[in-house]
């Protein structure tokens, strides 16, 4: 089965275009991108695992990729919405989902916000994002990495009003220096399909949010993935781990190049870690 550019209508009524690749009776994967990341990022994956025998499903969210951009709904609970649509629409069952950065908020989202829908889960993979990015004032810089909470409050704001100049060098610090320029150049090109008005929308709705009182409430299998090199610092990522209950974690190495891009950038690695754990 290899389903191209079709698409479902979320229940406010925005296309969101989705892939379905591999055998339709395989074990079901779906995969979750980042804030302003497109599903065709985890081509390296979508084909392995496709291959390897499982069903693999991924969409662009709204504002990004190939979906409909609407001028509303560029925040998580939105996201949110739309993620529980994909699941109800396409009938997903006993799914693993597999978040990428902003995908891992959308994910926690959704399972605070759907607790109906959660038997359609079976594992989750979460891979490179702190359960909150931005710093409380009042904390010391020790509290701030025990989270990973690199940013504080105005650093956010000034991002997102400055985005169109500082989207290429922020991608650019996502990945190890041994990234191609092609490579890097194709990720941006996929960045730039959203806006820079409702990325920057997105990025603060994002990032100012806090998830560390859903993670002690999942109780689905979970891994947790970190890069020794990612912009988050993995001490405060794998610290997730620790909060949900029975959750395993990994950190890829620098030699493993270990980036917030780590599934990019070493592809045979990352598949193989997140293989080992879902048929575990």
């Amino acid at each position: 089965m290899n389903l191209q550019g079709i698409s479902l209508e979320t229940g406010d009524g925005i296309r969101l275009q989705y892939n379905q690749t591999g055998p339709k009776n395989g074990q079901q994967l779906l995969f979750i991108t980042g804030w302003r990341q497109a599903a065709a990022e985890w081509r390296k994956q979508v084909d392995y695992f496709s291959s390897a025998g499982f069903c693999v499903t991924t969409f662009d969210m709204r504002g990004h990729g190939d979906s409909e951009e609407p001028e509303f709904g560029y925040r998580i609970s939105r996201l949110a919405a739309d993620l529980n649509d994909v699941l109800e629409q396409l009938d997903l069952k006993k799914v693993s989902i597999i978040g990428h950065s902003m995908g891992c908020s959308v994910a926690w989202a959704w399972w605070d916000q759907y607790p109906e829908t959660r038997k359609r889960v079976a594992k989750l993979v979460l891979v490179d994002q702190p359960a909150i990015t931005v710093r409380d004032l009042k904390w010391t810089d020790e509290q701030a990495a025990q989270v990973s909470a690199i940013f504080t409050p105005n650093a956010i704001f000034e991002l997102a009003d400055d985005i169109a100049a500082q989207l290429a060098p922020l991608v650019k610090s996502m990945f190890t220096a041994a990234v191609s320029d092609s490579d890097l150049e194709w990720v941006l090109a996929q960045n730039r399909k959203m806006s820079d008005a409702h990325s920057g929308t997105l990025l603060i709705d994002h990032a100012l949010a806090d998830w560390r009182d859903v993670l002690p409430r999942i109780t689905v299998p979970t891994l947790v993935l970190a890069g020794e090199v990612s912009v988050f610092p993995p001490a405060g990522v794998a610290w997730i781990a620790t909060q949900i209950p029975g959750a395993k974690s990994y950190t890829f190495t620098a030699a493993e190049k270990g980036s917030h891009f780590s599934f990019w950038e070493n592809p045979e690695r990352f598949n193989s870690v997140v293989k080992h754990f879902l048929i575990g």
